[in-house]
C-alpha cells in the first residue's frame, strides 16, 4: 500500500512557517509518542536547525510505556528539551511552562544583562496534521482559544496566543512533507489519522496493522481479537467482522465496517498500548 498526499494547503502553510521563524525565540514541536519519527516533519526539522527546540510527546498514555522512555532519552541526547503530556486529558500539560523556561534560560539571562526584562517568550508551536496541537494549545491556556477537531487541517492560518504571563504562542497549521521517502513512514501516519481516511483503503491499512501488531504485540492482540492469531491478516479481519456483527448482504463478512471499527479502536487505545517505530540503534 502506497500512500502519497499533499493537499495544496500545505505549500501555503510552509511558506507561512518560513516566513515567521524569525519572530520566535523557540520551537514547539508536538509528535506523537506512538510512532516518535514518523510523525516528525523532517521540513521543520530544516526550518527550525537554529532555534532553540521543544519537543512534547503527546498521548503517551495511548505508546508503549519502556518504548517512551527509550524514545525521550533518544531525544535527550540529541539536544532536544522534551516532555510528556496527553493533551486531551491535561496530563503533564503544566510541566511545559516550566520546560520552555528551562530550554530558554540562556536567552532570558542574555535579554536581562541587555535591559530586557519581563520580555514573554514568543514561542512557534507545529506539528503533522491530526497530532493535538489544537487541544494541547487550549489545555495549556486554561480556555478554548484553538479550534480543534479530530481530523486532518483544523487550524488554517496564523494565530497568537498568549499562554500567560511568560510565553506568547504563534499556532500554525499542521503540515505534512510533499514525498514520504519511506513507505512505512506513511503507513505509520495514517494508522494514527493523521492522513485523511477518506483517501485511504481501510481494509488494506487494517491488514498491514494487524500484521504488525501481531508481531510486535501478540499476545495483547489476541487477547483483544478473542481468537486464535493464526493465518493471513485478511483472514483475521474476516473473523474480526463476524465476531463484531459485521454482516453484509448474503450473511458475508462486512470488512469495511470491520476495518473502520478497528481502526477506531487502535486509535482510542482499546486494543493496547502501542509504540511502531524502535529507537534507531547506534551505527
Amino acid at each position: 500500500m502506497n500512500i502519497q498526499w499533499y493537499p495544496g494547503h500545505m505549500t501555503k502553510a510552509v511558506r507561512m512557517m518560513q516566513e515567521n521563524i524569525k519572530l520566535v525565540d523557540v520551537i514547539i514541536e508536538l509528535i506523537d509518542a506512538r510512532i516518535p519519527m514518523s510523525s516528525r516533519n523532517p521540513d521543520i526539522a530544516k526550518l527550525a536547525a537554529n532555534k532553540i527546540k521543544v519537543l512534547l510527546l503527546n498521548k503517551y498514555d495511548l505508546a508503549d510505556e519502556g518504548k517512551t522512555k527509550e524514545w525521550r532519552e533518544y531525544y535527550k541526547n540529541q539536544g532536544y528539551h522534551t516532555a510528556l503530556v496527553n493533551s486531551k486529558s491535561g496530563k503533564g500539560v503544566r510541566t511545559v511552562n516550566e520546560v520552555i523556561m528551562t530550554a530558554c534560560k540562556e536567552k532570558i539571562e542574555r535579554d536581562r544583562k541587555r535591559g530586557i526584562i519581563n520580555r514573554p517568550v514568543r514561542a512557534m508551536i507545529v506539528g503533522i496534521p491530526n497530532v493535538g496541537k489544537s487541544t494541547f494549545i487550549n489545555s495549556f491556556a486554561g480556555k478554548a482559544c484553538a479550534k480543534t477537531g479530530d481530523k486532518p487541517g483544523i487550524t488554517k492560518g496564523k494565530q497568537w496566543i498568549k499562554l500567560n504571563k511568560n510565553v506568547e504562542l504563534l499556532d500554525t497549521p499542521g503540515i505534512l512533507w510533499p514525498k514520504f521517502e519511506d513507505n512505512e513512514v506513511g503507513l505509520n501516519l495514517a494508522y494514527i489519522g493523521s492522513i485523511n481516511d477518506e483517501i485511504l483503503q481501510l481494509e488494506e491499512l487494517a491488514c498491514e496493522l494487524i500484521e504488525i501488531l501481531r508481531d510486535r504485540y501478540t499476545d495483547k492482540l489476541a487477547e483483544y481479537m478473542g481468537f486464535d492469531l493464526a493465518g493471513k491478516a485478511f483472514e483475521l479481519l474476516e473473523k474480526y467482522a463476524l465476531k463484531r456483527g459485521c454482516i453484509a448482504k448474503g450473511e458475508l463478512p462486512d470488512l469495511s465496517r470491520a476495518a473502520i471499527l478497528f481502526m477506531d479502536d487502535f486509535r482510542g487505545g482499546k486494543i493496547c498500548k502501542v509504540t511502531l517505530e524502535d529507537v534507531p540503534s547506534e551505527v
